[in-house]
């Protein structure tokens, strides 16, 4: 079957950009201008019951603008870009159906990344074989499998510390499995090509120190709303630990430590805010790299009026 050309697909509109960047307020706007439908695109967003650290809309805004691909899967449990990719094509071919266009609005770059252009051709987990490093790990310690996975893939060894446990697991699996490097398996895509035509647009902030401030006030008022209170009652529902990509999330992770008595409540503050910069320096450095995507000052009075305007002329 011959490939569509993009003039002939139907419209999606990418809304990118950093934390605190005002995607969620931007995003709301423009539903009341467009027949559009939001998809979240946000990793943390898909747990349930992790609400105020991952600065999920509330039920009142979700009542009156309905999200997709919110509130998925419980902490305890993992979500990959694979099953993002599946799930965001199945909800997206029901709006467009609906004669509406997709919104996909969110930070997890990877997902977007994933969605565009399809996913690298890994091997499955292997839950024996993951065993199977663990034990040899606990035994040996992971710099020395990591020494071993040096041996075996330079490249994927170099880019990794020698204490990244779950990188170095999975580089292991993989080259155990293929005995081939990881690069081998990441040059292979799989998934048909996207069936829509999208309309990329990122909210980037002309000031990076106002960034950082904006950063803080969202933290200081995660605290304030009672993120550590909603980790607790977390700790109490589910069956958790650290490692779980749930508690991984930026905001969890620290007030894991806080109350575990790692920190007090100003190093839980001070760990935050620093954390939640640094996602916003990753988020930054794959948007600098993007391609064809149209910028748009998160900073600027009139945000949303320019983004309209583009959004109007795309999908005249």
């Amino acid at each position: 079957m011959a490939a569509s050309k993009p003039s002939s697909l139907p419209p999606a509109i990418f809304l990118m950009g950093p934390t605190a960047s005002g995607k969620t307020a931007v995003s709301l706007e423009l539903t009341l201008r467009f027949p559009l439908e939001i998809v979240s695109v946000d990793s943390a967003q898909v747990f349930i019951d992790m609400d105020i650290g991952t600065a999920k809309p509330d039920r009142a805004t979700l009542e009156q603008f309905p999200h997709h691909l919110i509130d998925l899967v419980t902490p305890e449990e993992a979500y990959s870009a694979a099953r993002f990719r599946a799930d965001a094509l199945r909800v997206m071919g029901e709006i467009a159906a609906r004669g509406r266009v997709p919104l996909l609005a969110g930070g997890t770059m990877l997902y977007f990344k994933a969605l565009a252009e399809g996913l690298s051709d890994l091997p499955q987990a292997d839950a024996e074989l993951r065993r199977e490093i663990d034990a040899e790990a606990q035994a040996r310690g992971w710099p020395a499998l990591h020494a071993e996975l040096a041996a075996l893939d330079t490249e994927a060894a170099a880019r990794l510390k020698p204490t990244d446990a779950q990188r170095i697991q999975r580089a292991l699996e993989v080259v155990r499995l293929t005995g081939a490097p990881l690069a081998a398996s990441l040059a292979r895509k799989s998934g048909a090509a996207l069936p829509f035509r999208p309309i990329q647009l990122a909210l980037l902030p002309s000031d990076r120190a106002v960034l950082h401030a904006r950063i803080a006030q969202r933290f200081e008022a995660m605290l304030a709303a009672g993120l550590v209170d909603e980790l607790a009652g977390l700790r109490q529902r589910y069956r958790l630990h650290p490692g779980l990509p749930a508690m991984r999330c930026v905001g969890y992770r620290q007030a894991w430590d806080y109350l575990e008595g790692a920190c007090d409540r100003a190093a839980l503050r001070e760990k935050g805010i620093a954390a939640t910069r640094q996602l916003a320096k990753r988020q930054l450095t794959w948007l600098r790299g993007w391609p064809d995507v149209a910028a748009f000052d998160c900073l600027a009075d009139d945000l949303v009026g320019p983004l309209a305007r583009a959004v109007e002329r795309a999908l005249a």
